[in-house]
């Protein structure tokens, strides 16, 4: 594929000479990067920092890790009982992200850091895997191609690369939109298939007020310096919502745009979502509130809350209402609540509709 082609070109490009064209200004957190090779900070390219996102225990997963500075940043926040994997499609950035793995490992304390090569539109299937069982069974006929497929699809299904519901964090720092048109339904997919449920995702990523038209969709230039693929601002959020996650906001908006091009602004964002928890609760025993300060507020699971009256909502959507940001704009009465206060007549916790 023309686009894949040359983003992976640019970044290899990239993993050997530093490309100030790649590069947006972003404020890291300097505690995590004093232990980092100079090489790893210099030869990283992204527009935000989803390492804020990172807690205790996380099991995390970086979708195009590059050189590996997110994922270093990262192992050294999600603890003893933690760990990180990153994912990346390109030889030369896996070389320098491994090349320092041994050497971040004695600087933290542990071996946090898994580095696999593969699409991140295809979670399931790992290109370090099937290199090698293409070196120990060359495919020399149609019988070896039919074989590879067969052993292809045995290892997405019995053995692939990010299992199902296994990761807690999903990050991502200005990838996404390098990620062809076509295959980003699957990515979506792939995302909310590895995350557990109650699972996080922080993505940063470059999004645009205007749709890109097809001329500079077509910049081999611009596409692959994170411009001319960019999600539109809306249809980003809506990519999430579309596959079942909620909550869907964006959590940093740079107010002036990174570039303009053609009228169109260009600017780093960071897009937080949750998988929902599945639940048994019918919602008859969860209720919410809003108490304001606007007239009624909706959530992403369709709930809509007049301010004062008592709305009957599923476990999920109460559980998600009170562990968001703005709870205090929420009372939340629920039967269990209840019962473990021996029946007081309300509980009341941070949150909001998202």
């Amino acid at each position: 594929m023309l686009t894949e082609e040359n983003v992976k070109a640019r970044y290899a490009e990239g993993a050997q000479e530093k490309q100030q064209a790649l590069c947006c200004p972003v404020d890291y957190q300097t505690e995590l990067l004093k232990i980092l090779p100079e090489e790893i900070i210099e030869k990283d390219y992204g527009c935000g920092d989803p390492s804020r996102y990172v807690e205790d225990g996380d099991v995390v997963l970086d979708l195009g890790s590059g050189g590996g500075k997110i994922c270093y940043m990262a192992a050294q926040l999600v603890g003893e009982s933690g760990h990180v994997h990153g994912v990346d499609m390109t030889d030369d950035m896996l070389a320098l992200a491994r090349k320092y793995q041994s050497t971040m490992a004695d600087a933290i304390g542990q071996d946090r850091v898994t580095f696999h090569k593969g699409f991140i539109q295809n979670l399931a299937f790992d290109l370090d895997a099937a290199a090698a069982k293409i070196e120990k069974e060359p495919i020399q006929n149609a019988a070896g191609i039919e074989a590879y497929e067969s052993w292809k699809l045995s290892q997405r299904k019995k053995n692939p690369m990010i299992a199902d519901s296994s990761v807690s964090l999903v990050i991502s720092n200005c990838v996404l939109n390098l990620v062809d048109h076509e295959d980003r339904v699957q990515l979506m997919n792939e995302i909310f298939r590895v995350l557990k449920p109650g699972g996080r995702v922080a993505i940063s990523d470059i999004v645009c007020d205007k749709f890109v038209p097809e001329h500079l969709r077509q910049d081999t230039e611009l596409w692959s310096g994170c411009i001319s693929g960019a999600f539109h601002e809306k249809e980003f959020l809506e990519a999430f919502s579309a596959v079942g996650f909620v909550n869907a906001a964006y959590d940093k908006w740079e107010s002036e745009p990174w570039q303009v091009v053609e009228d169109i602004e260009f600017r780093s964002v960071t897009l937080v979502a949750t998988k929902p928890i599945k639940s048994s609760t019918c919602g008859k025993n969860d209720v919410l509130m809003y108490v304001g300060p606007l007239a009624s507020v909706s959530d992403s699971f369709g709930n809509i809350y007049p301010k004062g009256e008592r709305i009957s909502v599923s476990e999920s959507a109460y559980r998600h209402a009170l562990e968001s940001s703005a709870g205090s704009d929420f009372v939340g009465f629920s039967e269990s609540d209840i019962g473990k206060k021996n029946g007081s007549a309300a509980t009341q916790s941070s949150g909001c509709c998202g």
